[in-house]
């Protein structure tokens, strides 16, 4: 299997257009081996580029630990400019299906990427959490020895949004995989701690679920962003600071209005690999 290397702000993944669709569940069940960052290639997931009856292309996203996510903010960039770079498309716009729905893309400049996010889901029951009654914000949920407050949001994929004033490894390690994998969340769910710098920035570390702390993550990002113009802590367009750099969202404040995405993807190396499926 030939593949790219690429990654977003530091999120990386194994990108590849050589898998047919019947044969990505068979390339999964190696998933946490190709993805081992001393004995395989080394990434947070793997990105299969499909055809689609429905879009320009068909994204999955497979975790490092073999399971599958929705969507995926810094994967759905270096996709785009995968498709670019390896001619599957003259065009720097793009539709793409994937499970959480059709995103589209822009190629805005070099290697920056714009994304229609779609809209955020508020509603308890698509994001999902066990209540009955939505929207979840500031909902006081009991983690171990500590009470957080819990602000749900789905981009496509659940996200329990925190507020902290130090963004600490005790807190992110300590108790982000205790609140990915809590009853409360069906489907687990990804875990931002967000610091409030700003009416225009925030700093965020993240807690994925199947990939434990990563350098960023776009829809958490996104995610952090609307909770923090619901609860009326910073204005509509806000720099967000990852371990792995920045990325710019706006979003109107209005429920039915997409949130948009912008920040850069790379090319890190080429590469072959070869196993038995």
């Amino acid at each position: 299997m030939n593949f790219t290397k690429m990654e977003g702000l530091g999120n990386d993944f194994i990108v590849t257009h050589e898998i047919s669709a019947e044969w990505v569940n068979s390339v999964t069940k190696h998933a946490s081996k190709l993805c081992d960052r001393r004995f395989g290639i080394g990434a947070d997931g793997i990105i299969f580029v499909l055809p689609s009856q429905n879009a320009d292309f068909k994204m999955r996203i497979i975790n490092n630990d073999g399971s599958e996510a929705e969507m995926c903010g810094n994967g759905i960039r270096c996709f785009a400019l995968y498709c670019r770079n390896k001619s599957l498309t003259k065009s720097d716009k793009l539709s793409v299906e994937t499970l959480a729905g059709t995103i589209h893309t822009e190629i805005t400049g070099g290697n920056n990427v714009r994304v229609n996010m779609g809209q955020p889901i508020l509603n308890p029951e698509l994001i999902p959490v066990l209540e009955k009654s939505g929207p979840v914000l500031m909902k006081e949920l009991e983690i171990g020895d500590k009470v957080f407050k819990i602000n749900a949001i789905s981009m496509g994929n659940p996200h329990a949004v925190i507020y902290a004033d130090d963004l600490t490894d005790d807190l992110v390690l300590g108790y982000g995989p205790k609140i990915e994998k809590d009853s409360y969340f069906p489907k687990k769910t990804n875990v931002e701690f967000i610091k409030v710098l700003s009416e225009k920035e925030i700093q965020m570390r993240v807690f994925e679920r199947g990939c434990g702390e990563t350098m960023a993550c776009g829809t958490g990002a996104c995610a952090s962003v609307v909770s923090g113009i619901i609860n009326k802590l910073h204005g509509n367009s806000v720099i967000v600071h990852l371990k792995g750099g920045d990325l710019f969202i706006k979003w109107s404040g209005k429920e039915g209005d997409p949130v948009m995405m912008s920040g850069p993807a790379n090319s890190v190396f080429e590469g072959a690999v070869e196993f038995f499926i």
